[in-house]
């Protein structure tokens, strides 16, 4: 399956959004604690499209979330993605399976969720919805880079918290790499976001429709590696929009604060509630 393939499949389901409210969260990498309704499907289409500081091919990587709320604390995720190298070509890049549970029923001054993900993806992997370690991304042709494939597991501990409108939100990731004996990962990211008024699911075009917010991510090294190497880090302005009754749409702008960093990181999705 190429990139254009899953964009189209993105396209057809955004162009067949149901009328139920979505409730996806305004991050792109920050978790927070809301979680899928009992029995509820959620279908999104994102991408991720970024610059290299380093002279490296740019790339667009979209990639399909389809989450269901298995129960009322218990959320679980299915990812498929790919890749596509301007002047290189495109490859299906891999799947992710993810779980999020909230161990303590009702709303808390900290909502703690715990997260394990499960990663069968390649090298050539770009939606960067976790940001580990230290060191750039690989930058060989999309051809070698398909070839390595990776098992990995993803933990993380959420924190969230809500004061009036606000919402403050923070996660320490640890990875490890299955396949390699590359040691453990980490990394972090922290979101703030509020809608600019009091929500309004009758307009679209009112201040209750939108949410802004920053978020901050990066790599916090590893148990291996080259410990002089610097950490990627970003901080991203973001946007989310009640574009229609079951169809949200979100957006930010990731600027690179270090060497390893690519200049910057667009993203782009669309959520929608199937059932």
């Amino acid at each position: 399956m190429t990139a254009t393939s899953l964009a189209t499949i993105g396209l057809s389901v955004v162009l067949s959004s149901v009328t139920a409210l979505a409730q996806e969260r305004p991050y792109f990498v920050t978790y927070d604690d809301q979680l899928a309704k009992p029995r509820e499907l959620e279908l999104s289409a994102l991408s991720t499209m970024g610059t290299a500081k380093d002279g490296g091919s740019r790339y667009v990587a979209p990639w399909i979330e389809l989450e269901y709320g298995v129960t009322s604390r218990w959320t679980a995720e299915l990812y498929l993605e790919s890749a596509t190298y301007r002047g290189d070509g495109s490859a299906f890049t891999g799947w992710r399976l993810e779980n999020r549970v909230r161990p303590f029923k009702g709303d808390h001054a900290v909502n703690p969720v715990l997260y394990v993900e499960y990663e069968d993806v390649t090298e050539a992997s770009r939606i960067q919805k976790e940001i580990v370690g230290r060191g750039p991304l690989p930058n060989e042709p999309i051809a070698v880079l398909d070839k390595e494939h990776e098992h990995e597991i993803e933990g993380r501990l959420i924190l969230s918290s809500w004061v009036r409108r606000w919402n403050v939100s923070e996660n320490l990731i640890v990875e490890k790499n299955l396949s390699e004996n590359e040691g453990v990962e980490f990394g972090y990211a922290v979101g703030v976001s509020r809608p600019l008024a009091e929500p309004d699911v009758t307009c679209r075009l009112c201040a209750g429709a939108l949410t802004i917010g920053v978020e901050m991510y990066g790599g916090l090294g590893s148990t291996s590696g080259d410990a002089d190497a610097a950490t990627r880090q970003f901080v991203a302005p973001i946007l989310r929009w009640q574009v229609t009754r079951g169809g949200q749409f979100r957006a930010s702008v990731a600027f690179g604060l270090t060497t390893t960093s690519d200049r910057a990181l667009l993203r782009l999705g669309y959520t929608i509630e199937v059932w």
